[in-house]
């Protein structure tokens, strides 16, 4: 007995938590007060321990019903699939803190516990919303890429979009954690803010290049094939990259323009026009009778709808330097470029055919000059056959010399 109760004492001196520390004692009226509570509310402890397992096991057949929307075969940027991705994203934690919280009030547990449980609530929820709005803005993005097919492009700029979307929202996740946990976060945020705007004029011309790539895959000014113009240069664009675009020049060489740089400049898409119109101006000999060049607008409104083209407008438009000149507008329904050179083509040598039958004679550049005497009286610039100049014209030369 003597030796047991050395033992007892070298034991209580050996520890460093001795038995009348506060920290024994709060521990000892925790337990009592956690037993007292046992024992006061068993029935009531049963019953919400089994309503909680049922709501957990509850919450986790939505999630495999989540699962099950996100795997079904059949178009995978559809607002079910992306439903169903977002909420195969719940957490154990989640579910647990969720079913402790709506049964935790009915077995009238400590204050502490309570509190506890509050507390690890509000983390499971702010960090779970946080899952949930990435996933979904996520789908939403691909969505909305893959409907006209950028997906090619989309995939560049996924790895740089899910960074920055996951940085933002468990940023903001941190910051309402720490505010619920009575943490001044003025200084915090303040020192995020801070720290971005040092950051964004750091990159300034990489984040300037990023955010327009951004602005070229969402908003679609072109796509990866299309022809396009910007300044004086026609081009077909081979890819789309998160510094630069990459475009093949129509005269074979490559040009690599930033994306920031490319957006700055007015830019024509000639890859999705619907149809193009032609202005075709045809100039006519001043000696053509009135008449045959008032039917020159039917005849050729009737070469335009031979050739599977839409006549819009023909007309006189004025005297020209040596012709009478008509102009003729018609919409070719074809989109590329091959097509258009070829209907003009067929339309020019159809028009060369129908004046040629009608006697109707294309005007070229001519010039005619009249040779006046010293007295202003007109003379021929050229000899009059023998026999046939009359006596004022060989009267004029001696007049000259007179």
């Amino acid at each position: 007995m003597t030796d047991m109760t050395s033992g007892y004492m070298k034991l209580a001196q050996s520890n460093p938590w001795p038995l009348t520390s506060p920290r024994v004692i709060e521990f000892e009226r925790l337990a009592q007060a956690g037993l007292d509570w046992f024992n006061n509310h068993s029935a009531d402890i049963i019953l919400s321990i089994i309503v909680g397992t049922s709501l957990y096991l509850l919450l986790r057949m939505v999630r495999r019903w989540a699962k099950s929307l996100r795997n079904r075969p059949g178009d995978e940027l559809s607002f079910s699939t992306i439903f169903g991705r977002t909420f195969a994203r719940t957490t154990h934690f989640f579910m647990a803190m969720v079913a402790a919280r709506l049964v935790a009030g009915y077995a009238n547990p400590p204050e502490s516990l309570i509190v506890t449980i509050r507390f690890l609530f509000t983390v499971a929820v702010v960090f779970q919303g946080a899952i949930w709005a990435r996933e979904f803005i996520l789908g939403l993005i691909e969505r909305k890429s893959g409907e006209d097919g950028a997906g090619e492009n989309i995939a560049n700029a996924m790895a740089i979009i899910r960074l920055l979307v996951t940085f933002a929202l468990f940023a903001i996740a941190l910051v309402v954690v720490l505010d619920n946990l009575g943490v001044n976060v003025t200084g915090l945020i303040a020192g995020l803010g801070i720290g971005g705007i040092a950051i964004g004029l750091a990159a300034q011309g990489i984040f300037s290049d990023l955010f327009a790539a951004l602005s070229i895959i969402f908003d679609k000014p072109f796509r990866t094939g299309d022809t396009i113009q910007y300044d004086q240069t026609i081009a077909t664009v081979e890819h789309i990259g998160l510094k630069s675009t990459h475009l093949r020049a129509l005269t074979g060489e490559k040009k690599i323009i930033s994306n920031a740089n490319l957006l700055q400049k007015e830019i024509s898409n000639f890859q999705h026009i619907r149809r193009r119109r032609v202005s075709f101006p045809v100039g006519v000999v001043y000696q053509t009778d009135p008449e045959k060049a008032s039917r020159i607008p039917a005849l050729l409104k009737q070469v335009v709808e031979q050739n599977d083209a839409e006549f819009i407008r023909c007309g006189f438009i004025g005297f020209g330097a040596s012709s009478l000149d008509f102009e003729c507008f018609f919409d070719v329904h074809k989109p590329d470029m091959e097509s258009l050179a070829l209907t003009r083509h067929e339309i020019g040598i159809a028009i060369l055919k129908m004046f040629k039958a009608e006697k109707i004679e294309f005007a070229y550049p001519t010039q005619t000059t009249f040779t006046a005497a010293p007295d202003g009286q007109l003379v021929y610039p050229y000899a009059r056959p023998v026999g046939q100049d009359s006596e004022e014209d060989l009267a004029a030369p001696q007049r000259a010399r007179t």
